[in-house]
């Protein structure tokens, strides 16, 4: 708490523990995330996808496949297309939540500036 008269206005420590949060947590995220340039063709539209190393979905059709446990380390063994099945605004940015048609695994992505808007559209109004 702060103490008037001894120049302590509080933010030192609350600033101190919020940095230590952002640093534990992009310490874990730097461990776990695997960036992969990869290029491929959309096995639900046929679009042919041109990667950025962060792409995880169709930028046309939303579809994407279960292929990581964790992002980037293509160590799941499902290999199931996740069907998008929510869109929402999160702090002004779409996010897609991808459902796997095999074990049901679920996903949440923010869309990318190459997706396609309609789709994006479209799927809110069904919703």
């Amino acid at each position: 708490m702060p103490v008037l008269g001894t120049g302590d206005s509080g933010f030192e420590s609350r600033h101190s523990d919020h940095k230590k949060c952002r640093e534990a947590f992009f310490d874990t995220m730097s461990k776990t995330f695997i960036k992969k340039i990869e290029d491929f063709n959309c096995e639900h539209c046929g679009y042919a996808v041109v990667g950025n190393g962060y792409t995880n979905h169709c930028p046309k059709c939303l579809w994407s496949k279960h292929v990581d446990n964790s992002p980037g380390d293509r160590a799941s063994k499902c290999g199931g297309m996740m069907a998008p099945v929510k869109i929402e605004m999160v702090k002004d940015e779409f996010v897609i939540t991808n459902t796997c048609v095999v074990c049901g695994h679920s996903k949440r992505n923010k869309s990318s500036i190459d997706d396609d808007l309609s789709v994006i559209l479209n799927k809110n109004k069904k919703q």
